[in-house]
């Protein structure tokens, strides 16, 4: 049997899911929706990536090369690949960012955090969330630039949104479902994710990474794959030890993190020598 046509069905439900890109009409009803096909969509979460990562990489391009190479013109540049990342999906990663910090961010109970969770509303410790990790990933991307030159911050924006789509793969694994099964979006995707899906994750993921070694080498890969992976396991920590479990919000609290993770991890090991 051809297993085409089911990796592209479950890629484009997870393209669809995960972003305003429009899946209408017969392409629609070709790709379908049920439980089980959101979960076999899980394993191309990295996938989702390559879109966002490379729309996000070109409007960085497309700046630098209107504005000129300046550190003004790479924030200008970071603001808006940022916000073109942001609107592409639909602000659904940070949005599970502020609720997460909101239920998290005090000393409230499982039970009270959940609830938390489930309100739309925006409180103090979530608007701080956003506004502090939208702040650090565009000055990470002007520190990128800064040192590193400008296609590096490119590169930075594929890396870091394939791999970070990643590691909610490895959370999703680890830990159980605890939201609530009736009312949230997450539920057909956390029934089950299979080894074998956490496998085709890393074969989305492994291209990315090899690119990153190929130009920068193996010190900057092993940093970029290590930081994440820390931030992964203080997530698995925490919502071990104050949920016992995960939440589709902390899906995207994590994708967040460990995006962040990247960034700085690349900066950190950033050479003097320029990719551009």
């Amino acid at each position: 049997m051809n297993p085409l046509p089911g990796l592209a069905r479950h890629s484009l439900l997870a393209l669809q899911f995960f972003t305003r890109i429009p899946i209408t009409g017969r392409l629609a009803a070709w790709v379908g929706f049920s439980p089980s096909l959101m979960r076999r969509s899980a394993a191309h979460f990295p996938g989702v990536g390559w879109v966002v990562g490379t729309a996000a990489a070109a409007v960085f391009a497309l700046l630098i090369a209107l504005l000129g190479f300046g550190l003004a013109a790479a924030a200008v540049a970071a603001v808006f690949s940022t916000a073109a990342s942001v609107w592409l999906t639909g602000a659904f990663h940070e949005d599970g960012l502020a609720d997460c910090a909101d239920a998290l961010g005090g000393s409230a109970g499982r039970d009270q955090a959940l609830g938390i969770m489930k309100d739309s509303r925006i409180g103090s410790y979530g608007a701080v969330a956003l506004v502090l990790a939208l702040a650090l990933k565009c000055a990470l991307l002007v520190l990128l630039a800064e040192r590193g030159g400008f296609a590096l911050a490119a590169l930075a924006l594929l890396v870091a949104h394939v791999l970070s789509r990643l590691m909610p793969l490895l959370l999703m694994r680890a830990l159980p479902y605890v939201g609530e099964a009736g009312g949230s979006k997450s539920k057909p995707l956390a029934d089950a994710v299979s080894w074998g899906g956490v496998c085709a994750g890393v074969a989305w993921t492994a291209p990315a990474l090899a690119l990153l070694g190929w130009l920068l080498g193996a010190g900057a890969l092993l940093a970029v794959v290590a930081l994440p992976v820390l931030a992964l396991l203080y997530m698995l920590r925490l919502l071990r030890r104050r949920l016992q479990g995960f939440t589709g919000d902390t899906l995207g609290a994590t994708q967040q993190v460990c995006e962040l993770a990247a960034y700085l991890a690349l900066a950190i090991n950033a050479s003097s020598r320029s990719l551009w």
